[in-house]
């Protein structure tokens, strides 16, 4: 039993059988079972796929930022619509490239950036340096990159630090 509970993580189990009833709309005995099985079964078999198991270390500061990312998800798409529906005049749209230095090293921290950037509308994860320290993102409007690159590092990337290394 310990050899499972070391191999499985909980919160997969967790998650999984809460879709599984999602998904079905149905909280039956039989569903439940099913869904703990399944949950179990799958959460066996992907235990081989996840080799590097996530260490969060300050459940707080996560649920700050994903608060944070939240909001700047909403603040991103309103200059995102004011640009689509034609508010701000295409002259006054620069999109570029910009080079963010990292000193993030965590697979699973750089996985979370990169879930941020990408799903915070305007931006776009581009790349990462072969070495991991520099990250290339696509910015839809680009005002001032030096000021991104700050608002990267200390909205996101420190906050990443502190929750997983």
């Amino acid at each position: 039993m310990k050899v499972l509970r070391e191999k499985i993580s909980p919160m997969l189990v967790l998650s999984l059988l809460s879709l599984w009833l999602l998904l079905n709309q149905s909280y039956s005995p039989a569903h439940i079972v099913l869904g703990i099985l399944l949950a179990f079964g799958l959460g066996w078999a992907g235990a081989s796929l996840r080799p590097l198991k996530a260490r969060i270390r300050r459940l707080d500061l996560a649920a700050l930022l994903a608060l944070i990312v939240l909001m700047d998800i909403v603040r991103s798409n309103l200059k995102v619509a004011r640009i689509v529906l034609g508010l701000k005049p295409l002259r006054g749209i620069h999109p570029g490239f910009v080079k963010i230095p990292l000193e993030l090293r965590d697979p699973h921290g750089l996985a979370a950036l990169a879930a941020i950037v990408t799903v915070t509308p305007g931006t776009v994860w581009s790349g990462l340096s072969p070495e991991g320290d520099t990250l290339t993102l696509h910015v839809l409007d680009l005002d001032d990159e030096a000021g991104l690159v700050r608002l990267i590092k200390q909205r996101y990337e420190q906050p990443l630090m502190r929750i997983f290394e």
